[in-house]
């Protein structure tokens, strides 16, 4: 903002003077007192929880890093678990949503190690897309490209397709065995675009 290289919204000033107890006349060069009457030297800054801060019905994004993969195939439900996540919000990303860190090869080039991968939870009957996405979670939690493999008219099993399929064949899982699936909306990565 500062060097002229990015605009703010109004608003987004809007909600900054709201948030914070901020002087809309002193942002803008007219007063000398920076907080509102009862915010600042004298009184405290307000400091709201996070669930506080989302506005929209945006729930946090849960982050289940690497090392508690395993606890999530178990607890996936366990309202404790679930609190002792970290949480983060992304502009843009709404709706209650969980980020996992990748570790391994089997989805390269689209997902590379390290990547996290932002999912939504997709509840239990609604239509899988072939050849997309997902998160799917059994006894461990893998991201994979699917196929429905059909018996009839219903579908069996889920075929699990790793984009590095020179070294990762496909393999099934039967629907018993899936406790969740999440569809994968975006993708966090620190490999620099060349």
């Amino acid at each position: 903002i500062l060097k002229g290289q990015r605009n703010i919204t109004v608003d987004q000033l809007t909600s900054l003077f709201e948030t914070y107890g901020i002087n809309a006349n002193f942002v803008f060069g007219i007063d000398d007192d920076m907080f509102l009457d009862g915010y600042g030297a004298e009184g405290e800054i307000p400091v709201r929880s996070i669930h506080e801060r989302q506005r929209g019905g945006r729930e946090n994004i849960m982050l289940v890093p690497e090392r508690a993969l395993a606890g999530y195939a178990l607890e996936h439900q366990d309202r404790e678990f679930l609190d002792n996540l970290q949480k983060f919000s992304i502009p843009g990303l709404e709706g209650e949503l969980v980020a996992f860190e990748i570790n391994g090869d089997s989805m390269l080039p689209t997902i590379t190690n390290g990547d996290v991968v932002v999912c939504e939870p997709i509840e239990r009957g609604t239509p899988l897309r072939d050849n997309h996405v997902y998160v799917i979670v059994t006894d461990a939690v893998v991201a994979k490209r699917i196929q429905q493999v059909r018996e009839g008219n219903e579908v069996a099993r889920l075929r699990l397709i790793s984009d590095n399929g020179d070294v990762y064949k496909p393999y099934d899982v039967e629907l018993e065995e899936v406790r969740q699936i999440l569809k994968v909306k975006s993708r966090l990565t620190s490999h620099a675009i060349a």
